[in-house]
């Protein structure tokens, strides 16, 4: 195969701009390429033991590179060729000149058998070799290029994307392992999640491109294995942290538990009281779990000390999560009933306040509101009060109050 003709012969000064113009171009292509060779999915390709499409692309990556390295060879010895028959002849003939354009413009670069793509060959392999121009080298050097960087950043872009996520899921199986180790306990699930990250390291590092998907390199799979190496390594430190300050634990525990019994008892007495002065006050039975609590607290102290540590903190807090929760219930319970009594001592003041209002008014001998205040002061002084009841009742005292207050005024 060879270019069309050649036509007129370059002048001298032609074939100087040209030589100028090639040399430049043999730089940046020299630069380009190196800069493609060190690039670091290329280098990551390089001797990886890979499989799967990403295995596939690695060879086709090795084919290309090795065939772009043989052009840039072939066309570096053309254009040296030209470079060394101009520096002979520093004015050269015509003869000369049209030498030196077919070195520049003709098919000055030769292609064996085995250098020519598949495609271009027949059967037989085709009796001639190719022959390209250096503009055509550079043109196939050119897509040769851009296959390969497109092939070496898709893999690169899967390896960023994935090899982090690996490292942390690899890391924190390798801090649970430890941590199981050192309790000597053997958690649900460990060996399962082990043979997944080996199965996802595998996948990551031998064939990337199969984690690959319409949306880029997909990383749900490994979040999601991470989360639970995270579930399993808080309940092994939470463990090791129990093991460490039992003793410490348990004291807290006592505490708490203390705090659970004296509210406890602060609700039983606010509510025996709002019984006594509170008619109907819908309280509530008040929760009785301090002793329950305190029981399961001794059976924990009496675990063995090798026991398994796992269990053992999933136990306490357990026991933890009900005392607490009895706690914030006993106060609210307290709560409940304080505010009963102290809704009934609200009404009280409040009937006093409008009392002295209406006594300001020159209405304290008003006989109406004498009758009014008489019987919610009855209503609020009665045990048990009928909070609801003296609450009506005041209402109506102070709109009598207020009524003949504004008639006052005009």
């Amino acid at each position: 195969m060879a270019d069309a003709g050649l036509g007129r012969p370059l002048t001298r000064e032609e074939a100087d701009e040209a030589l100028a113009r090639l040399r430049d171009e043999r730089e940046r292509i020299g630069t380009g390429l190196l800069d493609l060779d060190a690039h670091p999915g290329r280098r990551m390709l390089d001797g990886a033991a890979l499989s799967g499409a990403t295995a596939e692309l690695q060879a086709r990556v090795a084919d290309r590179m090795s065939r772009l390295w043989e052009l840039f060879d072939l066309y570096q010895r053309a254009l040296s060729d030209a470079e060394r028959l101009r520096e002979r002849h520093a004015r050269p003939k015509p003869s000369e000149l049209a030498a030196l354009t077919r070195l520049l413009d003709g098919p000055s670069v030769e292609l064996r058998p085995a250098q020519v793509p598949i495609e271009k060959r027949g059967l037989l392999g085709g009796p001639e070799p190719e022959r390209l121009t250096l503009h055509a080298t550079v043109r196939r050097m050119t897509g040769l290029y851009d296959e390969v960087a497109q092939d070496v950043a898709a893999v690169d872009a899967a390896w960023t994307a994935l090899l982090p996520a690996l490292e942390g899921v690899e890391s924190r199986h390798r801090e649970a392992a430890a941590l199981a180790a050192s309790l000597e306990v053997s958690p649900d699930g460990l060996d399962d999640l082990g043979r997944e990250v080996a199965e996802a390291g595998r996948a990551v590092r031998a064939d990337p491109l199969s984690l690959v998907n319409g949306s880029g390199p997909d990383t749900e799979r490994l979040r999601r294995l991470s989360g639970r190496l995270d579930e399993v390594v808080a309940r092994l430190r939470e463990a090791a942290s129990l093991r460490d300050g039992f003793a410490e634990r348990l004291a807290a525990m006592d505490v708490l538990i203390g705090e659970v019994r004296r509210a406890q008892e602060k609700a039983l007495r606010v509510r025996a009281e709002a019984l006594e002065k509170i008619a109907s006050p819908g309280l509530p039975e008040p929760s009785d779990l301090a002793a329950a609590l305190a029981d399961r607290l001794a059976a924990l102290r009496r675990s063995p000390a090798t026991g398994r540590w796992d269990d053992l903190a999933e136990r306490l807090a357990d026991v933890e999560r009900a005392a607490t929760d009895a706690r914030a219930r006993a106060r609210h319970d307290a709560e409940l009933a304080s505010g009963l009594l102290e809704r009934r001592e609200e009404l009280r003041g409040r009937l006093a306040a409008y009392r002295v209002k209406a006594a300001r008014l020159g209405l304290a001998e008003d006989a109406e509101l004498l009758t009014i205040y008489e019987r919610t002061r009855e209503l609020l002084w009665t045990s048990p009060c009928d909070l609801r009841a003296a609450t009506v009742a005041l209402s109506g005292y102070q709109q009598a109050v207020t009524s003949r207050a504004k008639g006052a005024d005009r």
